[in-house]
């Protein structure tokens, strides 16, 4: 067996860039990596659903999404677990109340509490949201993740419910203010990284991992080698047990060419 068999790449500040370009060195790095006959997922807190033209430009054909709550392997789902709809309802009365707003994600669309909101408006055009409505009770029992559209820090306790294990990562892109996605302790990267490993019948030593954001500290604990990038959460580099550079300077490249995998 070859040393490194597996490759999970974040995307937003780690595979691309602040403008949603992808630099020519991480295609390389991707692209030699395959070479290499390593597998590269892309492993996102966004929909599946919204990424595969990121996905036909890079070649890849694998996904983490949703924070770790869908995982599919060349086709094959690996991990599919919804959020409890008492999460869902729960969720909906705190944000009704406080006048918050919420993003929710299926397997095929967006939804949204209100699109008509400046901050909303923005978090829509940052992501390139195209495929969105309005949230219906019909959807309660197929939403896969959940974020939160400018929230303030110290407003976060309000989305905390009994018995459910919830943690809050905010997302890492200077465009965004205050936005947090939801995720479970017991559903995240981390844990579906795991599921695919197993379902490839591969140790956790084989699987290489770059993230930027508290989102990816899981995945990047769990596996053989976890990148922090160079402009990561700094909170996230104790999660990691290597460092690369910056999303904007070969981050996935200069990873990679620590294990000697590009050249």
């Amino acid at each position: 067996m070859e040393k490194y068999q597996t490759l999970f790449l974040d995307i937003d500040g780690t595979t691309l860039r602040s403008d949603h370009t992808i630099q020519p060195s991480t295609k390389e790095a991707i692209k030699q990596a395959q070479a290499n006959g390593v597998e590269v997922f892309l492993a996102t807190g966004r929909p599946i659903h919204e990424i595969q033209d990121i996905a036909k430009e890079l070649n890849v054909h694998s996904f983490v999404g949703y924070n770790g709550a869908l995982a599919i392997y060349e086709g094959f789902t690996v991990v599919d677990e919804p959020i409890s709809p008492e999460v869902i309802d729960f969720y909906l009365q705190v944000a009704q109340e406080n006048d918050d707003e919420l993003v929710f994600y299926t397997s095929q669309l967006n939804l949204l509490t209100n699109d008509t909101k400046p901050y909303m408006k923005e978090f829509i055009d940052y992501f390139g949201l195209y495929n969105y409505k309005s949230y219906h009770k019909s959807f309660r029992e197929e939403i896969l993740g959940i974020t939160i559209v400018n929230l303030r820090p110290e407003e976060l306790h309000k989305y905390q419910l009994a018995g459910h294990d919830i943690y809050f990562s905010k997302i890492n892109v200077a465009a965004i203010q205050n936005g947090y996605d939801v995720i479970r302790e017991s559903v995240n990267k981390g844990e579906a990284v795991k599921k695919v490993l197993a379902h490839l019948n591969l140790p956790s030593e084989t699987a290489i991992a770059f993230g930027d954001g508290m989102n990816d500290k899981d995945m990047l604990a769990f596996v053989g080698e976890g990148f922090a990038m160079g402009n990561a959460d700094k909170e996230l580099q104790p999660f990691a047990n290597r460092q690369t550079t910056s999303v904007e300077d070969s981050g996935i490249y200069n990873g990679l060419k620590q294990l000697g995998i590009t050249k």
